[in-house]
């Protein structure tokens, strides 16, 4: 299926798990890919893969940290001038880090809103205007079912993906009238980075058993990457063309 020839995207966070599925399922469908992420060494392992598959004649990467407002607006202005043009935009790039509440330093607080929210907006702002001059632009953000649903000593993870949330609804309802569509991808109990080192993202003395309810109700353990990067193929697709301003829960049934 190639359903995205032709298609200029820019993919953040593409350096490991759900950024790196989304990345090659993209170039997979045809498109055109500048993929970003702040972990250079991961990064050329995304690449190499997209070799391995025949598709890396079609990839750009670049590092880049999207909490560096300078490093944004430079890094989106020279792939929408590589690419031509820019028809989609999938921010990824986010960060977890977990505390006692009582004991979360402000540094800590800062340094998540600055990469998860600011970031998505940083990216975002900058990637607008030649998303609606595309027009038929897409923005795809990654929020979480930490937005909306309790996990614990993650405050300042859910208040980032809270606010993601809600900017995505900001967005869609402002430039719907201009083609421009904006979804949240909200995924759960997803196999990535981020899960995979959960153990040393959050308290030593964590009580695991407030963690008894995150189970997928489907299969026998966290879902892969690649289901997620399915259901972003299709939002930036003629698929997704009357989806928009909401979100898309995508965990196995752990919320219900």
């Amino acid at each position: 299926m190639e359903r995205l020839n032709s298609h200029r995207m820019l993919v953040t966070g593409s350096a490991s798990g759900i950024g790196r599925a989304t990345t090659l399922r993209l170039l997979s469908e045809g498109a055109r890919v500048v993929a970003t992420d702040i972990a250079e060494d991961s990064l050329a392992e995304t690449a190499e893969l997209a070799d391995k598959a025949g598709t890396g004649d079609r990839l750009r990467t670049t590092v880049l940290d999207v909490s560096d407002e300078s490093a944004v607006n430079s890094v989106v202005a020279d792939a929408v001038a590589g690419l031509g043009g820019l028809d989609a935009l999938v921010n990824v790039a986010g960060m977890l880090r977990g505390a006692h509440t009582h004991e979360c330093s402000l540094e800590l607080w800062n340094r998540v809103i600055a990469v998860n929210l600011t970031g998505t907006f940083l990216v975002t702002r900058a990637a607008l205007p030649a998303l609606l001059e595309a027009g038929r632009g897409v923005v795809v953000n990654f929020s979480s079912t930490s937005a909306q649903f309790a996990h614990p000593f993650m405050a300042a993870y859910s208040a980032s993906k809270g606010g993601i949330l809600s900017f995505t609804h900001s967005i869609a309802q402002e430039y719907g009238k201009q083609s421009l569509r904006a979804v949240n991808i909200n995924p759960g109990s997803i196999s990535s980075g981020i899960t995979e080192n959960i153990f040393s993202l959050v308290p030593e003395d964590t009580d695991w058993n407030l963690f008894t309810k995150l189970t997928p109700a489907l299969g026998e353990g966290f879902g892969s990457p690649d289901t997620v990067a399915g259901v972003v193929a299709m939002l930036v697709s003629d698929d997704g063309a009357f989806i928009t301003g909401t979100e898309i829960r995508i965990d196995g049934g752990t919320h219900q």
